[in-house]
């Protein structure tokens, strides 16, 4: 049954609360308008695009281009899904009691659980990215010394208010972004006027996207290899919509931040990797560090290495601060279903869920005991198991969508005030390769581990939530639907109009 927002908001403490009732009165909605675009946009810029490109166009070549554009396209089915449930629900819990809502309490524990398994993942595979970026300038410095000082850095902050996050992703943001454009000005100059300068040894041109092997220099075999790296590209775009909860507007910032979404993949990412293997024969471009820090380097423009470092460096830090953020805004929603120790649910007294940042921080730690242990091949691993997770989510983000229209055209309920276009098809279009991409990852030995791993830890949460959730974790979760009430407010409205002519 759903209820208006207003009462559920002003309920006592004391009182028996829904899930979102307890997310909306103990959080902060400290993230504005500026937040929320700018971290919609930093989102695209991470990990995925400054190193894991090199992997990418290692399988691909420059028909990774191709791949981008349609693993962009699912995403954004993906987020026009989550924002219409996100401006709906705005909690913090978000696609977790999601799940739970409209599929059942066992789909959202696991879908929360994995999402905070895929972060984990990620955040590992940033902070190993890190390491690398930082021993461009400390060769001789060794990785786990990098990936401990930033782990209690980020932790450090992430206990403050979620308005000092909100900043400091602004200004992360900011500068790749900044970062990026000046990068495709510049490289498009390159090309434009054919420049080449000392260190490269092929002119700068289009014709290095098929020069060189051709646009598919691999098939169509190689096209779909690459979706394994590409769609780990794209993990924690989900993210944007956990913001909901501490959103100081969500009906207003979410879809405005999903709908730059398509922009984001052609900018951040088809453009310009085009430029970059406009400069640089794709098949030169190796996985040894960031690849735009070593085409520029092979390009002789002398301080251009150092400030892109500085860039890679800056994305690496907005990731894992955007991981350690949606995993503990995850777990809190978790603890308040039941689905996650209570001590998850505790706060400080500045509105942040501080056991969640502590617990985030002790998984960090894998990072440098696997960078300590298999520094060469860790990047890779680690890559495709999240690809797995995040997958996962994004298919339980779009099985809740569904289920939630056919509950709304089943009961009647007002319609969407953001829905997700081409309905039907589009969702289950979406789906459908989601269920490719998981193939895909079966398909190819150096990623097939990324099934043997995820099928365990799917299969230990069910066991997990058959033997330890009791009482409300076996409950559906209540949540507030906002727009119920504006059905009511736009007859009173057309009524009053009615009267005064």
């Amino acid at each position: 049954m759903q209820r208006a927002p207003s009462p559920a908001r002003s309920e006592s403490p004391a009182g028996r609360q829904t899930a979102t009732a307890a997310v909306g009165s103990v959080l902060n909605r400290g993230l504005n308008v500026r937040h929320i675009r700018f971290m919609a946009l930093g989102s695209a810029i991470g990990t995925g695009l400054f190193y894991g490109s090199a992997s990418a166009i290692q399988k691909a070549g420059p028909a990774v281009l191709l791949a981008y554009i349609i693993g962009g396209a699912a995403v954004f089915m993906v987020m026009r899904a989550l924002g219409e449930m996100a401006v709906r629900h705005p909690v913090s819990g978000s696609f977790g009691q999601y799940a739970s809502r409209y599929l059942g309490p066992l789909a959202g524990f696991v879908t929360g659980w994995t999402y905070v398994f895929e972060m984990a993942i990620v955040a590992i595979a940033d902070v190993t990215a890190f390491s690398i970026y930082m021993g461009f300038w400390f060769p001789q410095v060794e990785r786990w010394v990098w990936i401990l000082a930033i782990i209690f850095f980020l932790a450090a902050l992430n206990l403050l208010s979620v308005k000092v996050f909100g900043e400091l992703e602004f200004w992360f943001s900011l500068i790749k972004v900044v970062a990026i454009i000046a990068m495709i000005a510049g490289g498009a100059a390159i090309v434009a006027f054919g420049f080449q300068t000392g260190g490269s040894t092929v002119a700068p041109g289009l014709g290095n996207l098929v020069d060189h092997g051709g646009f598919f220099p691999f098939g169509f075999e190689g096209l779909l290899a690459s979706f394994a790296v590409v769609m780990f590209a794209f993990g924690g775009i989900e993210t944007l919509g956990i913001t909901a909860g501490e959103a100081a507007n969500p009906k207003k910032v979410i879809p405005k931040a999903v709908n730059t979404v398509p922009v984001r993949v052609l900018l951040f990412y088809v453009l310009t990797l085009g430029v970059l293997m406009s400069l640089f024969p794709w098949d030169e471009i190796g996985s040894n560090g960031s690849p735009f820090v070593q085409i520029f380097s092979g390009l002789g423009i002398p301080a251009a290495p150092h400030i892109l470092n500085a860039v890679v460096i800056t994305a690496a830090l907005s990731a894992i601060n955007s991981d350690i953020f949606g995993a503990g805004r995850i777990l809190f929603g978790l603890s308040r279903q039941g689905h996650a120790p209570a001590a998850f649910g505790k706060v400080s007294r500045h509105g942040v869920p501080w056991m969640t940042v502590v617990m985030m921080a002790g998984i960090l730690l894998v990072g440098v005991v696997l960078n300590a242990v298999i520094p060469e091949n860790v990047f890779v691993l680690i890559a495709s198991i999240a690809t797995f997770a995040t997958v996962w989510v994004w298919v339980m983000i779009l099985a809740s969508h569904v289920a939630m229209k056919r509950e709304i055209a089943r009961t009647g309920l007002p319609a969407s005030e953001f829905p997700s276009p081409l309905w039907p098809a589009a969702s289950l279009l979406t789906i459908a390769f989601m269920a490719l991409v998981i193939a895909v990852l079966g398909a190819f030995e150096d990623t097939r581990i990324a099934l043997y791993v995820g099928g365990a830890w799917l299969a230990l949460l069910v066991l997990a939530y058959r033997l330890w959730v009791k009482g409300d974790g076996r409950r559906r979760a209540d949540l507030v639907d906002e727009t119920s009430q504006l059905p009511v407010v736009t007859e009173a409205r057309v009524a009053e109009a009615r009267r005064s002519q």
